[in-house]
Parts: C-alpha cells; structure tokens; sequence
C-alpha cells in the first residue's frame, strides 16, 4: 500500500488557477496534491543578445522555492549568490520543455519569461511547474493575440510532466515525497498532446530496474501525462 492509500496508477489531485497574479500577461498556480506552485508569463520586448535580428522569438524559465516550502527553511539562492545546480537543471528543462511546442517564429522578436516558484513541495515540483507553466504560456499567448500582436497562433500542441518510480518493488504514477525518498527508481516523463516525449529522467537509485519496469513506467508516465493535458483543456475552456 501507498504512503497516500492510493492506487498505483492514481495521480494526486490536480488543480489549476488561472488570472492569479493581476499584473502578469499569464499566470496560474497549478497545485499536485500538496505541492503548489505559482506559475507567471512575462511579455518582453526584448531578446537575448544572440537572438536579435533572426526574425524569432524566445521562451525561458526560471525556477525557484521558497525558504519554507520544506519542512525545513532553506537558504534563500539569491544570498548565495547563485542557483543551485539543480535550480539550473529544473529551469533549463522548464524553458525546453516550453520551446518544444512554440512557433518561435510566430512569436516574433519578443520573450516570454515565465517563473515558477514553489509555495509548497511534497514531491515532483519540477512535474507541476512544467504543467502550470504551460496555461501560463497559453494565456499570456492569448493577451497578445487580443492586442493583434500575433497573426499565428504561436503555441502548436499542450505538454505536461509527471513523476514515476518503483516503490517497494511497485511501479506507481505522480510520487510524492514520502515515496520519491524511498523509491528504487525516480523517473520524470514530459510529454506533449500529440504523445511526443520531449524529455525522459530516470534513475536507480537503489536497484537497477529492468526493461519490463522500464515499459511499465513509460505506461504509467503516458496515462499521467494524457490525464494532466485532459485537465489543462478544461482549465483553459
């Protein structure tokens, strides 16, 4: 039996709120379980110095907790004067997982910037924020599309992430984090509407797992995925 009693292939519950930060061109606090995390999307009229003059636009991210999102206070990064190399790896897979289903080119020589920031973490922070980050995208696409500053939809497809592992010898959907510190294997599947895999992240962390638990997960990661994208569309209207 699961920590949470649920079944193996039973996800927490999701949620989405959309408009939640009034300044913001997109937002949405997307909520797994009890991990929670704001997500917001930020027009900018500018590129990165590489990118000027190419008739293209830009999607990035950047990610971060807050001190009490554990159950202990952690170190604020900017008093560190760094991110974290997790921090980076997070933000870079948010930011690539995003620019998989945009038009650059539709975007035009403008970036969207969206933070995720982690209110609260019980486990696969890096799965919700990827999944609220693309409504944040979607309606920060649609305030521009209001103002005529798009003639093409720039956005082509959905994506979303969810969490697998073998837990006590089970392969189980959407780990939190009772079951993410003990889990033999921890595996992170971002997958598109069109069932495309943009990314896959698996570790052994205790016992290597075989080609049959490997199969399951990717079953397992594809009904997540699939029912995250089913609730991003009734989110969104």
């Amino acid at each position: 039996m699961r920590p949470s009693k649920r079944a193996s292939d039973e996800m927490r519950p999701v949620s989405f709120e959309r408009g939640l930060a009034r300044h913001a061109e997109g937002s949405c606090l997307v909520k797994f379980g009890d991990t929670h995390v704001l997500v917001t999307a930020t027009l900018e009229e500018r590129l990165p110095p590489w990118l000027k003059n190419q008739g293209r636009g830009w999607v990035t991210a950047e990610y971060g907790m807050l001190p009490r999102a554990t159950h202990e206070r952690t170190r604020r990064e900017a008093s560190a004067g760094r991110p974290s190399g997790r921090t980076l790896e997070i933000q870079r897979l948010i930011g690539r997982s995003l620019r998989t289903v945009t038009d650059l080119q539709a975007l035009g020589e403008r970036q969207i910037t969206v933070d995720c920031d982690v209110l609260q973490a019980d486990g696969g922070t890096r799965t919700a924020a990827i999944t609220g980050a693309w409504i944040a995208l979607r309606d920060c696409i649609e305030w521009m599309k209001k103002r005529s500053m798009v003639t093409k939809n720039p956005l082509k497809d959905h994506v979303a992430a969810i969490s697998c592992g073998i837990f006590k010898g089970e392969p189980v959907l959407d780990l939190d984090y009772a079951e993410d510190s003990e889990a033999d294997t921890d595996m992170n599947f971002v997958m598109t509407g069109a069932s495309g895999i943009v990314e896959i992240q698996g570790t052994a962390e205790k016992t290597p797992f075989s080609d049959a638990e490997l199969a399951a997960l990717i079953a397992l990661g594809r009904k997540g995925v699939a029912r995250l994208i089913e609730l991003q569309k009734l989110a969104v209207g």
